[in-house]
């Protein structure tokens, strides 16, 4: 009822709505009314009343709650189910919960702080309340397990397309997982997948975005490898990440998310990663791996069908890496 309330005010426009119309138009009473509108106001909502002309939505603040992310998303699976957090020890974890108790595929899972975030191999994630976008998609993709590492590709060409769609900016990828801004690392894609022989039974994307931390917000130790939008969008085109609403950003991830998704999904998964290699900052670039239990260096030639990387070692023997650690050198300051 609270949300349909808030959709009321919405579709008008910034005009005031009588708390007699919305009671009639809901089939509740004013006392009812009011108590929905007071619970709007305590998450943030600006909401004007008065005592003749009813009440007027005349500011909507960054919130992240499931109405501002599904109002206006225009996606068929991904996003129709919505859990925000306010605080979680992580959202893969919590989605992975939801995903084991036979959720719907698509269900999106958001939170203001993770206090346990994770990255690839196991590294700490700093999330941030209010500061960062925190989500995980539940994905039941009909591919195989050695497929799954093309899902990866997928997200992160979906947040720079988005980034490119909403903010105008122009963002790098780092195979297999970083979105990178300046050669520092804004973004992270964390994949998880759950299977049982060659079947498998659910996955999970996970998104870690800096929004608006500033470099003081982030330890010591990883400022010069990490950046914020914020950050980029102040140095670089003298401008304010407070005017920009997460949701709006979330809503076109995830808009983008489905549209490779569904590639993916449908066997063109070749056009995903040939798309994906466009924005790749990987490729020609000296790299260092573990492959298996040794250590190689050499040169990033491309990337194959199945999102694997191609790499011509020193020793002369060109190996294909789908996971482990990947470093690349020397790159913009970001190694």
């Amino acid at each position: 009822m609270k949300d349909k309330i808030l959709q009321k005010l919405k579709n008008a426009d910034g005009n005031y709505v009588s708390g007699e119309q919305l009671g009639m138009d809901l089939n509740v009473s004013r006392t009812a009314v009011w108590k929905y509108i007071k619970e709007l106001k305590e998450e943030g909502y600006v909401i004007e009343s008065s005592s003749k002309k009813g009440y007027r939505l005349s500011f909507v603040p960054d919130i992240i709650n499931s109405f501002e992310v599904k109002n206006g998303l225009n996606t068929k699976i991904i996003g129709k189910n919505v859990h925000c957090l306010e605080e979680v020890d992580s959202t893969n974890n919590y989605a992975k919960r939801l995903a084991q108790e036979g959720c719907e595929e698509g269900t999106v899972v958001i939170a203001e702080i993770q206090t346990e975030g994770r990255g690839r191999m196991g590294r700490s994630w700093h999330s941030m309340g209010n500061k960062g976008i925190w989500m995980s998609v539940v994905l039941r993709p009909v591919i195989s397990p050695e497929e799954i590492q093309v899902i990866t590709l997928a997200a992160s060409l979906a947040v720079v397309s988005a980034l490119n769609e909403v903010l105008g900016i122009e963002a790098g990828i780092k195979w297999p997982n970083d979105v990178i801004l300046d050669g520092k690392k804004v973004c992270g894609i964390l994949t998880e997948m759950n299977m049982e022989m060659e079947r498998v039974n659910f996955l999970i994307s996970g998104i870690g975005l800096n929004f608006s931390q500033q470099e003081s917000d982030f330890p010591e130790e990883i400022r010069d490898k990490a950046t914020s939008l914020g950050i980029y969008l102040k140095e670089k085109h003298g401008l304010d990440i407070s005017k920009i609403k997460r949701t709006q950003l979330i809503k076109m991830i995830l808009f983008k998310f489905e549209e490779v998704y569904d590639k993916v999904n449908s066997d063109n998964g070749d056009d995903v990663v040939k798309e994906w290699k466009k924005y790749c900052i990987t490729l020609g670039k000296e790299v260092c791996i573990n492959y298996r239990t040794k250590q190689y260096t050499g040169t990033a030639l491309d990337v194959d069908t199945k999102g694997r990387l191609l790499v011509r070692c020193s020793d002369g023997v060109t190996r294909e890496v789908s996971s482990g650690e990947v470093s690349v050198r020397g790159l913009l300051g970001y190694s």
